[in-house]
């Protein structure tokens, strides 16, 4: 039986016109990506004015209205969210003949679009990410950083890395590492505390980060025993670095990923406040739409990210 990815192929294949077609689609879905013509034009090293045409060109063969224009933005409709879906099988499925019936001699090639966690993507899986592309360059990479919920189908990106459960039902999620995360200090902050146990962290200052526990921090060790402490919130924030930052000058008390601080600890520039004691761990999460077909550049980036997180101090693969 023929695959549903091998039937949109034919289909899209069947005119005489069919690379223009396909043109056009993956025109669509860049534009549809980016959330601007102008911006999708620069990716594709086209005009402003012939990216345009191709959306409404598209528009016309297909009877409908694919974005709302407005005067600052584009959003798809509802018909522009049911062709995405499709362009996106049929360009998939373009690429899948393209992969097996290319030489076996030739590199890898193509575009592969990454959302990844703003801290871990500014330095562990950032280094991933370059070493990748310096082994692998043909491949252009679209690297952004988000912490944020995500509209997949919409952004468009191959892989999303996150911190944390994807709420998209849509979407295939593995699990890639669990995150350690403990409580710290300043040195001269760890010296006025002097905690001997959670409870006597209750109302100290600390440094919050909203995305995550906040000043009220559930506390567990080895044996499995559990402790909730609220500590007194001098300074929020939904930014890691912010909060790191403000822990280290003093400020107060942080609940930090082992790996962010792992230097900071071992240079004595923070403290570990509670050594037998760890805030809930966080998984690192890889999440992609199901498909029958993973291009081979794919795959391989994730064989970097994989490896790079194993080599990760604070991150339990």
């Amino acid at each position: 039986m023929v695959d549903e990815w091998y039937k949109y192929l034919l289909y899209a294949l069947r005119m005489s016109k069919s690379l223009d077609r396909l043109t056009l689609l993956a025109t669509f879905a860049r534009i549809a990506e980016r959330g601007s013509i102008s911006a999708a034009a620069r990716d594709l090293g086209l005009s402003q004015a012939s990216a345009s045409r191709q959306l409404a060109d598209l528009e016309a063969r297909l009877g409908a209205d694919l974005m709302r224009r407005t005067t600052h933005s584009l959003s798809l409709t509802a018909a522009g969210v049911a062709c995405l879906a499709d362009a996106r099988t049929l360009l998939d499925g373009w690429e899948h003949f393209e992969e097996n019936h290319k030489s076996s001699n030739d590199g890898l090639s193509g575009s592969l679009s990454v959302i990844a966690p703003v801290a871990l993507g500014q330095t562990a899986l950032a280094d991933a990410a370059i070493n990748f592309q310096q082994v692998h360059k043909g491949v252009s990479l679209s690297w952004q950083l988000d912490d944020s919920e995500i509209r997949f189908a919409e952004r468009g990106c191959d892989i999303w890395l996150r911190v944390g459960e994807p709420k998209d039902d849509s979407l295939i999620v593995r699990p890639l590492g669990r995150i350690e995360r403990l409580l710290v200090t300043a040195p001269n902050v760890a010296n006025e505390l002097q905690p001997a146990a959670p409870i006597d962290l209750n109302e100290a200052p600390f440094v919050a980060l909203s995305a995550f526990d906040g000043a009220v921090v559930t506390l567990s060790n080895s044996t499995g025993k559990n402790v909730t402490i609220e500590g007194t919130p001098v300074l929020t924030s939904n930014n890691i670095f912010a909060s790191y930052r403000a822990a280290k000058a003093g400020l107060g008390v942080a609940v930090m990923p082992k790996w962010f601080v792992a230097n900071d600890l071992a240079a004595g520039s923070l403290i570990d406040l509670l050594p037998d004691w760890r805030a809930p761990s966080l998984t690192l999460n890889t999440a992609y739409l199901p498909s029958k077909w993973q291009p081979r550049r794919l795959r391989l980036f994730n064989e970097f990210i994989e490896a790079a997180i194993q080599k990760t101090d604070g991150i339990e693969a």
